[in-house]
């Protein structure tokens, strides 16, 4: 029994020496192209070019937890709506539309001429708490607490009409 354990010890130090002859290069140091990529999470936006050819739309980053979809016809209950008069969005009508999928959510985008962002609520459910920031061309800043249940204006719907914003970010809570 003793001398089966040594066998079996021997074979498995023959073996490591084996793999480890194949993962060290002959000069003995590894080299940088060796190396896996480092995991770090960048929070880009997954698919934003192949989104920004097709609808338009600037996605930047974000947690994964508000994401960008297609608006259905006729409008979903449970989706942010973000509207805006430059035609862009899946069907080319200024109307683009975001799904919370957590508690919280954030996204950092580049939308212009926004004109009123829609809370996810509806009338027997409440919706998130959303806080967008917006600028105008001459690098005004605002932060507007979106209406949870209905359209909150910004930009050139505000009463009296303010300057064309661009929608930079969003956070939703509960």
């Amino acid at each position: 029994m003793r001398r089966s354990y040594r066998t079996f010890s021997l074979a498995g130090a023959a073996a490591a020496g084996v793999l480890t002859a194949v993962a060290v290069p002959a000069s003995g140091t590894a080299s940088a192209a060796d190396e896996p990529p480092p995991i770090v999470e960048d929070y880009g936006y997954p698919g934003a070019a192949a989104i920004f050819a097709s609808d338009h739309v600037q996605l930047i980053s974000g947690d994964g937890h508000l994401l960008y979809r297609p608006c259905p016809a006729p409008e979903t209950p449970g989706l942010i709506i973000v509207r805006t008069t430059d035609r862009i969005g899946s069907a080319g009508n200024g109307k683009l539309c975001f799904e919370v999928t957590g508690t919280t959510g954030r996204i950092t985008v580049k939308i212009p001429n926004v004109y009123a962002i829609r809370g996810d609520g509806t009338s027997t459910a409440p919706g998130h708490k959303i806080k967008a920031q917006l600028t105008t061309d001459a690098g005004a800043n605002t932060t507007v607490d979106v209406n949870p249940n209905a359209d909150t204006q910004v930009g050139i719907a505000t009463t009296p009409p303010g300057d064309p914003t661009a929608l930079l970010h969003m956070d939703a809570s509960r």
